[in-house]
């Protein structure tokens, strides 16, 4: 599986284009890594300890499996968050072509595919409100499909639209960081209306806005990687 495709990989081995491989000329690279890094650093250690008083998300009354699916979703989703980095990240593609089709299996089958899986049941239980589990429902399986997609259209040879649809995969895999963006955001907008909109019901408020900032958490990034991908179509098969 490679994300670029055979088109990327010949232009790869020319002499003219090996400047770009660099990531200068690529400046998201670094911050991406960088906010990548920080998010699991931050996320990950209460769950190294297979402590279920730890978790963050607090379990729901009746699912006894609730703890071992959040596990699940929690440690498959850093896999396809690094190999997603590693895929879209054009020096690497460009320097190791085969550990890039390595790579894009992992992605898929033992980072996205498990993950998807376990959130959207993790998603149906969300004690976060009814608009935050529809979203996690919508968004579990459109993360899956777009994946799977994007994995087929590699092997079919139809690389253009393999990367296109793995574009939007990982757009989806990092929404969970960009959901943490919008939440202080949300927050500021809707807690002056506690008293007013919600009738001083902390719980209304609290729900609201993690619904919203499910929402817009990944919605936003697909909208914006659509809008890239149409915008400058000359790219699409650029690295």
């Amino acid at each position: 599986m490679a994300i670029a495709g055979a088109e990327v990989d010949r232009e790869a081995g020319r002499g003219d284009e090996r400047p770009r491989r660099s990531w200068w000329p690529r400046p998201w690279v670094a911050p991406l890594g960088a906010v990548i890094v920080v998010f699991l650093a931050f996320s990950l250690p209460p769950y190294l300890g297979l402590d279920a008083g730890r978790s963050r998300v607090p379990a729901p009354e009746g699912f006894a499996a609730h703890y071992p699916v959040l596990l699940v979703h929690i440690g498959f989703g850093p896999v396809a968050m690094v190999s997603g980095f590693l895929q879209v990240w054009p020096w690497f593609r460009g320097r190791f072509p085969r550990a890039h089709r390595r790579l894009g299996r992992v992605y898929v089958f033992a980072g996205v595919l498990p993950a998807a899986v376990a959130g959207f049941v993790v998603g149906v239980v969300s004690p976060f409100g009814p608009v935050a589990r529809v979203s996690a429902m919508v968004l579990a399986p459109v993360w899956f499909v777009t994946t799977v997609v994007g994995y087929r259209r590699a092997r079919q040879r139809r690389f253009g639209e393999h990367r296109e649809w793995m574009i939007r995969s990982f757009a989806l895999t990092v929404s969970t960081i960009t959901n943490r963006f919008w939440a202080p955001v949300v927050a500021v907008v809707l807690t002056p209306s506690l008293d007013t909109t919600f009738g001083g019901s902390e719980l209304a408020l609290g729900q609201a806005i993690a619904g919203i900032t499910a929402w817009l958490g990944w919605t936003l990034p697909l909208l914006g990687v659509e809008w890239w991908l149409h915008r400058r179509p000359s790219r699409r098969t650029a690295g």
